[in-house]
Formats: C-alpha cells, sequence, structure tokens
C-alpha cells in the first residue's frame, strides 16, 4: 500500500486517509495495548481511538508523502460525533463522511440530503458524497439514494448508475460534488472473486466519463478545496451542532 501512495504522490494525485479499522487483526490493537472491539468506527465510544486510528494511519502516508493529511473517509461510511470531534483533535480539516445511504443503512448517525458542503460546530468542514434521490417510493429507503460513481459497483447493496447524473436535463449537480470510486474501480473480477487488471477498458470509459465532468467542473484536490473554501469561492451551506449528532448515536 505504501508503494501505491508513493506512486500516486509521485504522479501528482492526492492521496488522502481512508480507513477500514475493522479489518485489523487483534495482535495489531494488543501490540498498540486497545482494546480489540468496538471494530466498527461507528460504534467508538473513546474518542482517544478514533484519534489513535487518524494519527498512526495518516503518519504512515505522510512519512511517505510528505504532506499532512488534510482529509479522512470513514470505511464504509462509517462515523459518529466522536470521529468527527478527533478529526479535530489531531488536525484533520475535512471529513468526507456525509452519505444518506449510510445513515439509512445505520453506518452512521445522520444525513443531509442536499448533498451541499457545511461545517460542523467543532470547526470540521463537511464534504458530502453527490447523492440523487430517485423519485417513486419512500426517501427513507436506502435503494432510494445512488452515489455518483465510476463505475456502477457491485459492492454496493444497491447500485449506482453514474450516467443518470449526467444525462438528466431536469436535475441539475451541486457546485460542488464529489465522485465516489473504489480501489477496484479500473479492475475486473476473475472467477475467484479477485479483482485484476485485464485491459485499457475500464482506465478508458473514466477518461471520458472525466471528459463530462470537465465540461462543467474543475477538478480540484483537498488543498485546492480549502484554499477555495477560504477565499469565500466555496460557501459553506450551514453549520451543524455536533450535539444533535451526539443525540442519534
Amino acid at each position: 500500500m505504501l508503494e501505491a501512495v508513493r506512486w500516486l504522490d509521485q504522479q501528482g494525485q492526492d492521496v488522502q486517509l481512508h480507513a477500514h479499522p475493522e479489518t485489523l487483526p487483534k495482535s495489531f490493537w494488543a501490540q498498540h495495548r486497545l482494546a480489540p472491539s468496538p471494530s466498527l468506527m461507528n460504534q467508538y465510544k473513546d474518542q482517544t481511538r478514533a484519534e489513535f486510528v487518524f494519527r498512526h494511519f495518516g503518519k504512515l502516508i505522510s512519512d511517505v508523502t510528505g504532506k499532512p493529511i488534510l482529509a479522512h473517509r470513514a470505511g464504509s461510511f462509517r462515523w459518529n460525533a466522536l470521529t468527527i470531534r478527533a478529526l479535530q483533535a489531531v488536525g484533520i480539516p475535512l471529513s468526507f463522511n456525509q452519505s444518506m445511504r449510510a445513515a439509512l443503512l445505520k453506518r452512521c448517525p445522520t444525513g443531509q440530503p442536499d448533498c451541499l458542503p457545511y461545517a460542523w460546530s467543532n470547526g470540521t468542514i463537511e464534504v458530502p458524497v453527490t447523492e440523487r434521490f430517485t423519485p417513486g417510493m419512500s426517501d427513507a429507503k436506502p435503494d432510494r439514494w445512488s452515489s455518483l460513481t465510476y463505475p456502477e459497483s457491485s459492492y454496493f447493496q444497491y447500485g449506482s448508475r453514474p450516467m443518470t447524473f449526467w444525462k438528466d436535463p431536469l436535475w441539475s449537480l451541486p457546485k460542488v460534488s464529489v465522485v465516489l470510486m473504489h480501489s477496484w474501480s479500473l479492475l475486473d473480477l476473475d472467477e475467484n472473486g479477485h479483482f485484476h487488471y485485464t485491459n485499457d477498458r475500464l482506465l478508458e470509459g473514466y477518461r471520458l466519463f472525466l471528459q463530462r465532468v470537465v465540461k462543467d467542473y474543475d477538478v480540484i484536490t483537498t488543498a485546492d478545496f480549502l484554499d477555495l473554501q477560504a477565499r469565500g469561492k466555496i460557501r459553506l451551506s450551514r453549520t451543524v451542532n455536533l450535539e444533535q449528532v451526539e443525540t442519534q448515536v
């Protein structure tokens, strides 16, 4: 993974923190004198535990890139008020965790349906995943919310078709949009359930996808986002009180 981080950084990519601490073995937690549970970040009851995850794995990346960690996305969008407070405590200014679908799947305590960046009351800035509600059923069902993603992914319980976002003239994307991708987004699944690179088909598809995107958007890094927000070019829609989230845990 560190070799991949180094290569991405050398190619000018913006490498930030995405963590699935629930996959770590018990020996890892014992080595750092921490209990192995709760394993899922949305179930954390100790802010110190969340701060450790951010510092430990953020340092692994920063030691390679020489740059501070500016943003975090929790594995499977699993977060709670403690993890948002922990981000502020360790100096990570951006959270990319807001998702209506994740909230409805009980992976996090709340969701905001308008996809607009906002501030938490502790100063952490939330940049939501760009999602769209599909009419026809209750908006309280996860399968009615699809993410702007490339390509359509079988990983999710409910599929997301990215091209509908760009083809539908009746629905406009927000000023700031987040395209959701994964480490296997350019790979194919083999008969053994493993992802591997077979040809350039998905890579070329991604290039065509970006050609559509850049007609309406500038593609920016997390540092660009912070700079534009500080200069008033990106406006935060509101401030959300973290205490309200804590009552929903």
